[in-house]
């Protein structure tokens, strides 16, 4: 019986899909961002009518939460053109500190990683990432 060769790259069909996938997880992203944005301006409105001390507390503490959802959006989207950039230059897929592929079923569950689970695991014992 012949040995399988390990796989060193996805397919053009293979990138395809995982660019699907980003872009709507990206739409997604954007859309959630913009609503997150929207709710900001909407307290900034409500806040500037409020003189009650109790609700200026609470008011603060909303708009700190929104713009801390929004940070993290505004990564989560980075992340997500990033990763469409190394579709585009065809380093999409390839784990950072083990070189090899990581699998399938990661990149679409999270399809921003640029980590395999063997990569990710070594992280925990010191970072030792490729350089390309």
């Amino acid at each position: 019986m012949a040995e399988e060769k390990e796989k060193t790259h996805y397919s053009k069909t293979e990138l395809d899909e995982f660019r699907e996938v980003i872009n709507k997880k990206l739409q997604d992203a954007k859309d959630e961002f913009n609503r997150l944005q929207d709710s900001l301006r909407e307290a900034n409105e409500i806040g500037s009518d409020s003189y009650n001390m109790t609700e200026f507390g609470a008011d603060t503490i909303d708009k700190e939460q929104i713009e801390m959802f929004m940070a993290r959006e505004a990564r989560f989207v980075n992340n997500l053109e990033r990763a469409l950039i190394r579709i585009s230059n065809g380093t999409y897929g390839r784990c950072k500190v083990t070189g090899k592929l990581i699998q399938r079923e990661r990149l679409l569950a999270v399809p921003h990683t640029e980590l395999s689970l063997d990569g990710k695991n070594q992280m925990k014992n010191g970072p030792k990432i490729l350089e390309d």
